[in-house]
């Protein structure tokens, strides 16, 4: 949800009035202390202009196998392993995607996508 709203450039108040909700509430969603209702995620997928499936897109397996329907039929032999952190859900890397393709001239854009992956590569042979 987080990545969707930052990647559309609305903030937590924003969204919250789209769908009405305080920008308390939507914080809460987000960092996952409130549980989302299945009709606030049809709100939200609306306000986000994505199908509700987008939510479910990259749960990794060990999380789907984790839903009470599927531990009923099979119980997990063992903890599922923690989550890596994740860098594309940084706040700093959504706001330079969207800063990146809000550059409306595409040769600027590409040197700079040149410039980015050069830097990479250079800073990624000096470890």
């Amino acid at each position: 949800m987080r990545l969707r709203r930052t990647l559309l450039g609305l903030s937590q108040e924003k969204l919250g009035e789209m769908i009405g909700l305080t920008f308390q509430q939507v914080q809460k969603y987000e960092r996952g202390a409130n549980r989302v209702s299945c009709s606030r995620l049809f709100d939200l997928s609306r306000s986000l202009d994505v199908p509700v499936s987008y939510f479910f897109d990259d749960m990794p397996l060990d999380v789907s196998n984790l839903s009470p329907v599927q531990m009923a039929r099979e119980p997990p032999t063992e903890e599922p392993a923690a989550a890596a952190a994740d860098p594309r859900l940084r706040r700093e890397t959504l706001e330079l995607v969207r800063n990146y393709y809000s550059i409306t001239d595409p040769d600027v854009r590409r040197r700079i996508y040149d410039l980015a992956k050069a830097l990479s590569n250079r800073t990624g042979d000096d470890g």
